[in-house]
């Protein structure tokens, strides 16, 4: 039963993330879309929560063993029965280089089942620990709904494998309802996928089942909910039935996958008359072609996002405050004068509890092909580290910690410390952030051929030995990693402390606003800080 009670441990944790995490974008990246040929999955999970890294070992079962199901009181709601054997787990990658995310389009609220047992969070736990294939884990989450019911709001999950990508696009059918409506499309090859919290499948094929799944009921329990009218005239369209667009849910949720898209395919010229709401606006394809095929680092570029360079840059403008941070602080919307607004909701932000881009990888054997790079807090000061499906432990530091106490072993905190106190001066410290962040990530870069060499040599020699090496190798880089971000959080701290600049220690340096924002403060309140002068201007005041 030990294998039983670690999966009730990790639904625990990832219950936690997802009770605050609705707020989470994806990117799906198939093999004729990557530099290299990897299937591409990006999550991340935003919520204001800690996470701990997780890592659950292969097992087998007895026949009459099941999973108990508790929820946070401790109460039992239900048992699973488990399956004869079950794989490792890395995260959210398995030993099969199945990879699975996800976003929360909610959708219907009356279509949640709070009598169903499993949540989504639990569905992807069991689907890699009991799926080979990305395919088969479509299988084993829409067959376990069937069964065992759905409580979740609506989800678009991701899916991958070292051949395939997936999008599941799944709601529940009510309180006191059985199982849930659902349909599951491949991405094409060639082609790259997002979605941000809302539905993304609308029209999709009947008669296709090597490239298309669906739910019996799922176009009959629309009409029977008078969702959709057959007699329109109009196809039948999963998201405008399940996830109808509002333009608050527009500006939320599309403009993150425009981005994306804009930046993968800037020959697209993607309009943005979707995301700001104009009726009769079409909305973003499903999936596109890339412009060029992306590589890693690429990926890492398109998670690192406040629409820099557009209208809607998020570093520019009064609401960045002096320094241009892109932070903005909840709630989201507000009221003044009876008329409501709202803050852009960027790729990057605070709220992100971790996030991680996977590589799978055809080529290689199971153990060494899997890579899940893993980060803790805002993926634009994050740091990425490399964690292969083939190791059997993890970096301690990404293991241990609290939400309600700050510890410098916990590698989140330490992340969350140099992020936040770069929304001090953002501008100025962004680049010392980022030149440690470049110089650990493309070291880790250039260091997995060599790596992925080393470990195939060793996958067929002595599999032990392999385990070994790739668990020293991900244990010690991600220890450094933390390490070297206590030490930057350190050096910015003293580098920046009191308002100055200080290049040399103890040579403090006045660095003052920029102008515009100076600029600003004039037109708001012109005769507050202005100096009448006699004789000449003194700059050199004391402290």
């Amino acid at each position: 039963m030990k294998s039983a009670t670690a999966v009730i441990i990790v639904i625990m944790i990832l219950s936690a993330a997802s009770g605050r995490a609705c707020g989470c974008t994806n990117l799906l990246v198939t093999p004729g879309a990557s530099e290299d040929g990897s299937v591409i999955i990006t999550y991340t999970c935003d919520g204001e929560f800690h996470p701990h890294l997780q890592y659950t070992p292969a097992a087998d079962h007895q026949p009459d063993e099941y999973i108990e199901l508790k929820d946070w009181y401790g109460n039992v709601r239900g048992k699973v029965k488990q399956v004869a054997h079950t794989y490792a787990v890395t995260q959210l990658m398995n030993e099969h280089q199945v990879v699975i995310g996800e976003t929360t389009f909610t959708g219907r609220e009356e279509l949640r089942n709070p009598d169903g047992l499993l949540h989504y969070w639990w569905l992807m736990r069991l689907a890699l620990q009991r799926a080979a294939t990305a395919r088969e884990a479509v299988d084993v989450m829409t067959s376990l709904v069937a069964e065992y019911g759905y409580s979740s709001t609506g989800e678009s999950i991701s899916i991958g494998d070292e051949n395939e990508a997936w999008l599941l696009e799944i709601i529940g059918t009510g309180p006191g309802g059985e199982g849930a409506v659902w349909v599951a499309r491949r991405v094409p090859d060639g082609y790259i996928c997002a979605h941000a919290n809302k539905a993304r499948i609308g029209e999709f094929p009947l008669d296709d089942p090597e490239n298309c799944l669906y739910s019996d009921n799922v176009i009959d329990f629309a009409v029977e909910k008078g969702y959709y009218d057959p007699d329109s005239g109009e196809p039948f369209s999963f998201c405008d039935a399940y996830c109808p667009a509002t333009p608050q849910k527009r500006r939320y949720t599309a403009t993150r996958v425009w981005s994306i898209f804009r930046r993968a395919a800037p020959s697209r010229d993607f309009t943005v008359d979707y995301h700001r709401g104009v009726e009769g606006a079409e909305p973003y394809p499903l999936w596109i072609k890339p412009d060029r095929k992306l590589s890693l680092k690429d990926v890492m570029d398109l998670m690192r996002d406040h629409y820099e360079g557009t209208e809607y840059d998020m570093t520019e403008g009064v609401d960045a405050g002096p320094f241009g941070t892109p932070n903005r602080w909840r709630p989201m919307t507000w009221n003044i004068d009876g008329t409501d607004y709202t803050w852009e909701r960027p790729i990057s932000t605070q709220q992100t509890g971790f996030s991680f881009i996977s590589q799978s990888r055809s080529w290689l054997p199971d153990p060494v092909g899997g890579v899940i790079w893993y980060g803790l807090d805002d993926t634009y000061f994050s740091c990425y580290i490399p964690l292969y499906c083939g190791i059997d432990d993890i970096p301690p530091s990404f293991t241990v910690g609290s939400i309600w106490e700050f510890s410098w072993d916990s590698a989140w905190w330490i992340f969350n410390l140099v992020a936040n106190f770069s929304n001090l001066r953002y501008c100025q410290m962004r680049p010392d952030i980022q030149a440690v962040q470049s110089e650990l990530e493309d070291e880790l870069i250039a260091l997995q051929p060599a790596v992925d060499m080393t470990a195939g040599r060793l996958y067929q020699q002595d599999r032990e030995l392999m385990t070994a090496y790739l668990t020293d190798f991900c244990r010690a880089h991600g220890e450094r990693t933390v390490s070297r971000w206590r030490e930057l959080a350190g050096n910015m701290i003293r580098k920046y402390n009191d308002g100055y600049t200080q290049k040399e220690p103890g040579r403090p340096s006045e660095t003052g606003y920029p102008e515009r924002w100076l600029r600003e403060v004039i037109k708001s309140r012109p005769e507050q800080f202005r100096l009448e002068v006699w004789g000449e201007l003194e700059t050199d005041l004391p402290y």
